[in-house]
């Protein structure tokens, strides 16, 4: 069983610690290790600070997963956020990411934001199946984006537009 709530401070080493998770698979995730336990304790505060869309699902205390939208901050993009999510591995399959989603993109929504970006590999066919199924859209693709443990790996740009009809 699990829980979706709006991230606290006191979430910042949970995050932490699925977020490296996930990274250490280097398969889902851009990096392959999380920072420090002190950056995710900034960017947990900054987001808190901002009311920003950033929710976490929790095994009883345990993070299992996370998702964010981030406002762009240069003049003219302030409509739109950048998605960020991750699910732990043990947690996949079950509902989490599609929760997550949820709530997340509900609460960008009430902050303004109309337009919600991301990037996603292109071999997470779980993951992208999710975005479509929620409403995102395929808007291009990055070829040969990434080139890591002797592999290259094409990157798919979504968005979900929010009043476009």
């Amino acid at each position: 069983m699990f829980i979706v709530k709006p991230i606290h401070l006191e979430h910042a080493s949970g995050f932490r610690k699925a977020l490296d998770a996930i990274a250490r698979e280097r398969i889902h995730l851009g990096q392959t290790e999380a920072r420090s336990l002190e950056w995710a304790h900034d960017f947990v505060a900054t987001n808190v600070k901002n009311n920003h869309a950033q929710f976490v699902a929790l095994n009883g205390n345990e993070v299992i997963g996370w998702c964010d939208i981030l406002p762009h901050t240069l003049p003219g993009f302030g409509h739109a956020g950048g998605l960020g999510m991750g699910v732990v591995k043990s947690w996949r399959g079950r509902g989490v990411g599609k929760a997550l989603l949820t709530k997340t993109v509900e609460k960008a929504l009430k902050n303004g934001i109309t337009r919600i970006e991301l990037e996603v590999y292109a071999s997470n066919a779980a993951a992208i199946e999710l975005y479509r199924r929620n409403g995102f859209v395929d808007e291009g693709i990055k070829r040969r984006a990434r080139f890591l443990d002797e592999k290259y790996e094409d990157i798919l740009i979504m968005a979900l537009l929010i009043g476009m009809h």
